[in-house]
């Protein structure tokens, strides 16, 4: 009886008109959920549901620093830093010390420049994995509790890091997300890359200025194909202005032995008042006078406070000197190129060679596609700087592997006047290069690499085909050229936030139960067919390439 009162009271219910609905909206009670939403997500769309498994959370690592944030978004949530007030342990409470914040902390006695503020360094031999895996685990609890306020449900993590990172180093990070922070799995992705991503790009030239070193690779269709590095980078440009800035102090008897610029100082000054100085614009006219030659500003002086030096001081000097560190750290005008080795070459050289190591169809496209990102290229006047002066050198040197040609260098260099004066005369009118032309310059044998090469009209006729499908601006090819992009981080969010797949996926079952070795095992090649099934209880071993590799970082 009860289920047909039920059923009675049910069926005499009045079903809402489109009137009474108006009214039940109209009435100043408490949110309701609105009756024409469907409150069923059994027949709304897969991407509509709320799926926790796919929930992404974006982190960049470097040598300084640990960014973090959420899939679509243009910029990090936090960019958190590695230094000695991040380390301090448990009952240490002198920041609350009024003498503390007046005075110089000086580093120990034997320890490198800037080694605080640093999580880890290339060279292993001398870190502590231990210490590095606490101050990362500490970083990102700081990161989940104070920005990110997520629940505890295990959310994916992309992460972006550089190509070359040491697997013992790499392991350690994985183990903290799995481990500590238990992340389903764990998408490795390379930052230049990552960089010609965000700039909408597919194939770059990524100048990555970072903190220990510059590494300068060709990316070409989302792929690593060639790499440089050198130790001219932030590190090295810090030491330089705490060295100039040493200088100065000495010479006005202003500082005292042993109470030198300290790291905190020096970097309040580089990242203030730091600038690069750019190329000379005046033209010469070939008698060593220039011409047009702007008239000379002054030097205007600039006043840097010093407070923790004892006594505190102020040190004047002119602007033009803030961009000395600059020049000898980055680009080394002053030493000749013979005194350089592999890993300390300039920037605008180690970015010409780069370029002078690439195929020449990637070379056309690379070249155009220059990408200068990194903390260092933040400074002023860095980037216009390194692309002229690469541009320099494209122009003087061309793309020739010979360095030097010793006695036939005359020979040689007469050549390239004799093919430049080729040049100009096929540009110029028909009447006047019969006019113009030398008849000894035509007969002068012309080496194979300085040949024009014979024009086909089956490949010109397909480029300017091509030249009509494809958009303008991404035709260009054949000059220097730089592109801004919006980091490596931005990058990663784009990719998480479209679902790209990585190369590089590593589920947590497997990394805890084979660490890094389940990825690195080499599996044999075989030209016999293999059969699908494997059978019951029959499952692929550790080494099983179908499951997750370690891509570049193998």
């Amino acid at each position: 009886m009860a289920t047909s009162t039920d059923r009675k009271v049910s069926v005499s219910r009045p079903r809402p008109t489109p009137s009474r609905i108006q009214d039940l909206a109209a009435t100043p009670e408490s949110p309701r959920t609105p009756l024409l939403r469907s409150t069923s997500s059994i027949y709304g769309s897969p991407g509509g549901s709320f799926r926790s498994e796919e929930e992404y959370i974006v982190l960049e690592l470097g040598s300084r620093y640990l960014r973090g944030g959420f899939p679509g978004e243009s910029a990090p949530r936090c960019t958190l830093n590695f230094g000695p007030d991040q380390q301090r342990r448990v009952g240490d409470y002198r920041q609350w010390n009024p003498e503390y914040a007046s005075k110089r902390r000086k580093r120990k006695r034997g320890e490198e420049w800037g080694r605080e503020y640093e999580l880890y360094r290339m060279d292993l031999r001398d870190e502590d994995l231990g210490l590095i895996e606490d101050k990362f685990e500490r970083a990102m609890r700081e990161a989940h509790n104070k920005y990110f306020l997520l629940d505890p449900k295990p959310r994916r993590v992309l992460l972006a890091l550089p190509p070359l990172m040491p697997r013992e180093l790499l392991s350690t990070f994985l183990s903290v997300l799995f481990t500590n922070f238990q992340a389903p799995s764990v998408t490795l992705l390379s930052s230049p890359i990552l960089s010609a991503v965000a700039a909408g790009l597919r194939s770059a030239l990524v100048i990555d200025m970072g903190w220990a070193e510059t590494t300068i690779t060709g990316v070409y269709e989302f792929r690593e194909v060639h790499q440089r590095r050198s130790i001219r980078a932030g590190k090295y440009l810090s030491e330089e202005m705490a060295k100039m800035l040493n200088e100065e102090l000495a010479k006005r008897g202003i500082a005292t032995p042993g109470d030198d610029i300290t790291f905190e100082e020096a970097e309040e000054v580089l990242s203030r008042v730091g600038w690069c100085d750019t190329l000379d614009e005046k033209t010469s006219n070939g008698e060593d006078e220039f011409v047009d030659a702007p008239e000379e500003l002054p030097d205007p002086s600039i006043s840097i406070p010093f407070p923790l030096a004892i006594p505190p001081t102020t040190l004047t000097l002119p602007f033009s000197a803030l961009s000395s560190p600059a020049e000898t750290a980055i680009f080394a005008s002053a030493t000749p190129l013979h005194d350089f080795d592999d890993h300390d070459l300039p920037l605008h050289i180690l970015a010409y060679r780069a370029l002078l190591s690439l195929p020449i169809d990637v070379r056309k496209v690379c070249m155009s596609r220059i990408i200068i990102t990194g903390g260092v290229s933040n400074l002023p006047g860095l980037k216009t700087r390194l692309l002229k002066e690469v541009d320099k050198l494209v122009q003087q040197k061309r793309w020739d592997n010979v360095k030097s040609y010793g006695s036939a260098n005359e020979k040689h260099e007469r050549l390239i006047r004799e093919r430049q004066q080729r040049l100009q005369a096929r540009t110029s009118d028909s009447t006047k290069v019969a006019d113009t032309t030398d008849p000894d310059i035509e007969s002068t044998p012309v080496l194979a690499g300085l040949a024009e090469p014979e024009t086909d009209p089956i490949a010109d006729k397909l480029a300017h085909l091509n030249m009509k499908m494809i958009p303008t601006a991404t035709n260009i090819g054949g000059v220097i050229r730089g592109v801004e992009s919006l980091g490596a981080w931005a990058g990663a969010s784009l990719i998480a936030q479209m679902r790209v797949k990585g190369i590089v996926e590593i589920e947590r079952d497997k990394f805890l139960q084979h660490g890094l070795q389940g990825a690195s095992r080499e599996k044999e090649i075989s030209v016999v067919p293999q059969r699908q099934s494997m059978g019951p209880g029959m499952r692929p071993g550790a080494g099983d390439r179908g499951s997750w590799t370690l891509g570049v970082w193998a």
